[in-house]
């Protein structure tokens, strides 16, 4: 076996057992113990993350950061990776801000030249625009790591009426026209709501010792339906023009179900959590003429005494 192919298996092969020792590595590889030792510290000088200890059972463990082995891609691919990754610039904030822009230089930089050339000429060709807000959201990552993690993160969150100490248990993060929003279980309200990342003044693990609930089960895909059936629902019923649907499909999430008609407008007639009342009055008040609000009343209602107190503050 050439050094090249070792190397490359060996990296392979540390990732996969992440403890070891030089023993068992010469007599897996049919090498020398010293062979062993050289090319640990090629691999180590190369970026794979070892560390060694020493006693009876000591050896040599891959640190948590460790080194995907080599991924061949095609042009193609290569590409599309490429720019799936540079279209995350726009963001301000990232849960994993730094490492991106790193795995995007190291992925530019070992491309060959053409494909360099080819991207350059790419990147005044398209783009992936996205709203760039001004609003902080720098506790990305701990949300995301405690999602996964099935913990509880106490956050300072600021609301209409100031700053409030809150329990949560994230289910997720997800972007939506430039902000970052954690959907989470509330112990303060027993139940599950959405809570704006930029509105977050402090966030760390909980020392409490708050029980974490068993949420493996529920993701960004489903988390709505049971916040709903812990909260009370109401009927929205609205008639959309066709720019009111165009409008609602990119800035609402989830994508609401409309029912189309063929010149383009709709009706979107769904249930929606009683507390998200006053967001969608002021949402469709944004539309303007292109969505006409039928149900419920009390919407319609608040929608009338926004619009009279704006008349009244221009008048």
């Amino acid at each position: 076996m050439s050094k090249s192919k070792r190397l490359i298996e060996l990296m392979m092969t540390v990732n996969r057992m992440r403890k070891f020792t030089v023993r068992e590595l010469a007599d897996q590889f049919g090498v020398s113990p010293r062979t062993i030792l050289r090319d640990l510290q090629e691999l180590s000088e190369l970026g794979v993350p070892l560390y060694s200890e020493v006693g009876p059972h000591g050896g040599y463990q891959v640190l948590k950061e460790r080194i995907l082995p080599p991924i061949a891609f095609s042009e193609e691919e290569a590409v599309a990776m490429f720019f799936a990754s540079h279209a995350l610039r726009h963001y301000l904030f990232l849960p994993f801000e730094a490492e991106s822009s790193t795995a995007l230089q190291k992925f530019y930089y070992y491309m060959p030249g053409d494909v360099r050339d080819r991207i350059d000429q790419m990147k005044n060709r398209v783009d992936f625009h996205t709203h760039t807000r001004q609003q902080k959201a720098e506790f990305l990552e701990i949300l995301l790591d405690a999602a996964v993690e099935q913990r509880v993160v106490t956050m300072e969150y600021e609301t209409i009426e100031g700053c409030a100490e809150r329990s949560i248990q994230p289910v997720g993060v997800y972007a939506s026209n430039g902000f970052w929003y954690c959907a989470a279980y509330c112990f303060l309200r027993d139940g599950f709501r959405l809570f704006r990342c930029d509105r977050m003044q402090s966030a760390a693990y909980d020392i409490t010792g708050i029980e974490p609930r068993d949420h493996r089960h529920i993701h960004l895909g489903n988390w709505r339906e049971y916040g709903e059936e812990l909260s009370a629902s109401i009927r929205m019923v609205v008639d959309l023009s066709r720019e009111g649907v165009q409008r609602c499909e990119s800035e609402l999430w989830p994508v609401p179900h409309i029912d189309m008609q063929p010149d383009g407008s709709g009706r979107l007639d769904q249930s929606v959590p009683a507390g998200e009342m006053m967001y969608f009055a002021k949402f469709f008040i944004g539309l303007g003429n292109d969505a006409t609000v039928k149900e419920p009343r009390e919407m319609v209602d608040r929608m009338k005494e926004i619009l009279t107190e704006m008349v009244a503050k221009y008048d």
